[in-house]
């Protein structure tokens, strides 16, 4: 998806996890390397062909919990999309028990002293209100997939909803993790939500009660 964002006009910047495939430093799943993500936003400004007053954030599972920890961190993204995103690591090591051993324990620092303190500060759904409202969020998700509950992203689209967080759901009936099924219309919506909020910079529609 990446290289399609590239021909819709797109500078398009991404980074490899710290610790992964070969790279310096160590996984954290969510810690430290975050910066992997912040990052991209100076090696942006040091593009020519890069608008850095217009940018946009897009995160797929793990990324999406990434997504949802960058907009803590920073108020540059003009709009973001998540897709399949990771937000309640809580519910998914209830359905998933095979997480503790293979991704909690063995990627975050401290995890048998601190288990509960590191699966909030992973679990977006607990703390809606410090995500960045000047950053509207695309969320998509399948209703058969497995790998990331859909109860994560209905519950997690009740806490932005309550908390007044700009943002549309699309839930796509019987798509798996990836929507394999669905992907010209994945394409579709995020390219529509880039364009309108990323390159167009549409403003907001009133999340106020109002209308006849």
């Amino acid at each position: 998806l990446l290289g399609r964002i590239a021909t819709w006009g797109y500078v398009v910047a991404a980074s490899q996890y710290r610790g992964n495939a070969g790279g310096e430093g160590k996984e954290e799943f969510g810690g430290a390397d975050v910066h992997d993500v912040l990052n991209l936003i100076p090696l942006l400004e040091s593009l020519p062909q890069a608008d850095t007053t217009r940018i946009g954030m897009y995160g797929w599972s793990r990324g999406g919990m990434m997504t949802y920890l960058a907009l803590t961190r920073t108020d540059r993204i003009a709009a973001a999309v998540i897709g399949g995103g990771s937000s309640d690591q809580f519910d998914g090591l209830k359905r998933r028990p095979d997480l503790e051993k293979s991704v909690y324990a063995e990627l975050i620092p401290d995890y048998a002293n601190n288990k509960e303190a590191a699966l909030i500060a992973r679990s977006a759904i607990r703390w809606p209100e410090k995500i960045n409202k000047k950053t509207p969020l695309l969320l998509l998700h399948g209703s058969a997939d497995w790998r990331v509950h859909p109860t994560e992203a209905l519950e997690m689209v009740s806490a932005l909803y309550k908390s007044k967080h700009p943002f549309r759901f699309v839930f796509f009936e019987g798509g798996d993790h990836g929507l394999s099924e669905y992907q010209e219309e994945v394409n579709r919506q995020i390219k529509d939500w880039l364009d309108h909020y990323v390159r167009d910079r549409e403003p907001w529609p009133s999340l106020e009660p109002h209308g006849d």
